[in-house]
């Protein structure tokens, strides 16, 4: 009895072990899943970036600067020479307008106080990109495949600030149009639609130093960072 058990034990064995490997390229069906669908395997990547050329159109919002309201528009055009690493380049036009903080400070008591702020114009520039997570989400019967990148690089960055208005207390003073050079870093999930079309989530940081007036009224450097966040849709090919 025993050893009619043991046979068994191992030709269930042998047959079972023969489906626990799988290669990049095979599929497994669910039944839980609609019959149309095919789910791969956790190796699989369904959706590749190396040898490909990406472009991005997108817009979003300026969530730095405490009396600024701005928007942001974005341009990326990008290529992955590997799976993991590519190169990526962004023109964005920002438009923003000093906001109610920066109203209800100007008008507080006829006190004569004033922000200091800077509205960033618009930026452009390079990133390495590094994307080795990738990942699948199985969500209401439907499997959403997407990357998550990171990249980092250099931006030229225009802005306009008031500062002459703190060095000749003139309110109707016209801003100052500086460009600055700085570290720029991104991160960004990347969600598939199909094999060429995607949603994108990014978040673009530029660090740069510039001079701020003082409580006498002259200048001192001083760091600042510009942060979009942005959602976008790109086409590969």
């Amino acid at each position: 009895m025993k050893k009619k058990f043991f046979n068994f034990f191992l030709l269930f064995f042998v047959f079972t072990s023969s489906q626990l490997f799988a290669a990049e390229g095979d599929t497994y069906s669910f039944t839980w899943l609609d019959q149309d669908k095919e789910v791969y395997v956790l190796q699989n990547r369904k959706f590749r970036k190396a040898g490909k050329i990406h472009l991005n159109l997108g817009t979003g919002l300026t969530t730095s600067g405490a009396f600024v309201d701005a928007m942001t528009f974005q341009g990326r055009a990008g290529y992955f020479f590997k799976e993991e690493w590519g190169v990526e380049f962004i023109y964005a036009i920002n438009e923003g307008e000093e906001n109610a903080t920066a109203q209800s400070l100007r008008n507080e008591g006829g006190s004569g106080s004033r922000p200091f702020r800077r509205i960033v114009d618009g930026y452009y520039g390079g990133m390495l990109m590094w994307s080795p997570f990738y990942s699948k989400i199985n969500t209401f019967n439907k499997i959403i495949y997407l990357d998550w990148m990171v990249g980092v690089g250099l931006a030229q960055l225009t802005e306009s600030n008031n500062f002459i208005e703190f060095t000749t207390s003139d309110p109707d003073s016209v801003d100052t149009q500086l460009t600055h050079t700085g570290l720029m870093w991104d991160t960004a999930l990347k969600f598939y639609l199909n094999q060429n079309f995607e949603i994108r989530a990014d978040l673009t940081v530029i660090h740069y130093k510039a001079d701020r007036p003082n409580v006498n009224g002259n200048s001192e450097e001083d760091f600042y960072s510009n942060w979009d966040f942005a959602l976008s849709l790109g086409y590969s090919f």
